[in-house]
């Protein structure tokens, strides 16, 4: 017997589903590879009838904050991508920071005194004992599930499934809908300018053969440069995997030998993270239920508790800007909303304060903007600028002009060495800078 006619009288079309969300609801959607694209549609086209939704949507690659939908979706993002960015700036929709993933904080944080009243989210179909996996996409799911009043589920049959906590309970779900492939919608990732994809060659290469050590457990963050770094690490020995997000390659690593997570004190042999980043679906289909690949909910693969006993923990994320100190951005682009922290806080935290860690900040020394080239490495960080990373636990940065040693450095040495990275067209103006500013 089939999963719908097993669970039928749970089975509803998008329509009906989406009228279990009334006016005042607070409504979870999943992140990225989790987005219900289906359900988004129903609820989006009910805008004309809603009023003062709440709709939590990050990292979405769904547009849910127009002129038209004002009143009935108040929109939060804690990540915004390019479908919402704009709209972020413009006011259009709230920008929640984040970057606690302690489990009652992160509760408290997204879902108040009463959690949410909806959560919608895309599964697997049930098993034969009842349960559905989020495919290779768990994200702060789980988290979120657990303070949900009621729970909507969209059915998307090629979905994997996998070990950890990657899983509901079909006892714990109001309303299942079947997926509609033609509502796929391709994830937000601008591509790569070639100017950026030969500085991102440069950079992993320095990372990889001066950075990252046989036996290191690494975390790797997703953005233009380091999402590149595991097609760099095929050299390494007995490399472990504790990340957020699980990019592309690392289950080639995994087959090559060079993976295996032998000096792991968490969860020693098994790659650990919350979902894989966009990597293509014949890599997905080799995580279907690999006894070595277990997925866990944010709210464990981002708490500081765990990562800081593991030793020799390397943490490589991206950088927007950086100014002369050590200060980082991965939130705000010259002082505007431009993504988010996601875990890149806790990470650098917790490989630098670990025994044999390494925080390390990878980002091209410039960017042509508008025809412009334009320093990413300032004297200091335009007004309106979050900082990601304090410079306390920023160890290297690297660009593709070389690598910036920090840790243990005064100011005068950290210009010293953070000039030497920047763009050459710029070094004499940050020396200039440096002198008035910070009189070294």
């Amino acid at each position: 017997m089939d999963w719908k006619a097993r669970y039928g009288e749970k089975l509803r079309s998008p329509e009906e589903a989406a009228r279990i969300v009334q006016n005042g609801d607070r409504v979870w959607v999943g992140m990225f590879g989790s987005t219900p694209e289906t359900m988004c549609k129903a609820l989006y086209a009910r805008h004309p009838e809603l009023r003062g939704v709440e709709i939590h949507h990050y990292v979405a690659p769904f547009v849910w904050a127009t002129p038209e939908t004002r009143e009935a979706f108040r929109v939060v993002s804690g990540f915004t991508t390019p479908a919402d960015r704009q709209q972020a700036n413009a006011g259009l929709v709230e920008y929640l920071p984040l970057g606690n993933f302690r489990q009652s904080w992160f509760q408290e944080a997204v879902g108040g005194e009463r959690g949410m009243d909806v959560c919608i989210v895309k599964t697997s179909p049930p098993d034969e004992n009842g349960f559905m996996s989020l495919g290779t996409a768990l994200w702060a799911n789980r988290t979120v599930m657990d303070i949900s009043r009621q729970i909507i589920c969209e059915v998307d049959e090629r979905l994997i499934r996998t070990y950890g906590e990657n899983w509901v309970h079909i006892s714990e779900v109001t309303a299942l809908v079947e997926h509609d492939p033609a509502d796929d919608r391709p994830p937000p990732i601008p591509p790569r300018s070639p100017e950026t994809e030969a500085a991102t060659e440069v950079i992993c290469t320095l990372i990889a053969t001066e950075l990252i050590r046989d036996g290191d457990t690494l975390q790797i963050g997703i953005g233009d440069v380091t999402a590149s770094l595991a097609l760099y690490l095929e050299e390494k020995h007995d490399l472990g995997i504790q990340t957020e997000l699980i990019p592309g390659g690392v289950i080639d690593l995994m087959e090559k030998g060079v993976v295996t997570g032998r000096y792991k004190q968490l969860a020693p042999g098994k790659v650990i993270g919350s979902a894989f980043a966009a990597v293509p679906p014949e890599e997905a289909r080799k995580a279907h239920l690999n006894p070595r690949i277990e997925l866990w909910d944010f709210c464990h693969t981002d708490d500081l508790r765990l990562l800081v006993q593991q030793r020799n923990f390397v943490a490589i994320n991206n950088g927007l800007q950086v100014d002369l100190t050590g200060q980082v951005t991965a939130e705000t682009l010259d002082g505007k909303i431009f993504s988010g922290p996601g875990g890149q806080t806790v990470f650098a935290v917790a490989a630098s304060y670990c025994e044999g860690g390494r925080s390390i900040i990878a980002l091209p020394s410039s960017s042509v903007v508008n025809g412009e080239r334009r320093s990413r490495i300032l004297p200091q960080l335009p007004p309106g600028t979050v900082v990601t990373v304090t410079r306390g636990f920023v160890d290297y940065v690297v660009t593709e002009q070389g690598i910036a040693t920090l840790r243990g450095k005064t100011v005068r040495q950290r210009i010293e060495e953070l000039v030497s990275v920047a763009h050459p067209d710029f070094r004499a103006e940050l020396r200039k800078e440096a002198q008035r500013i910070y009189g070294v």
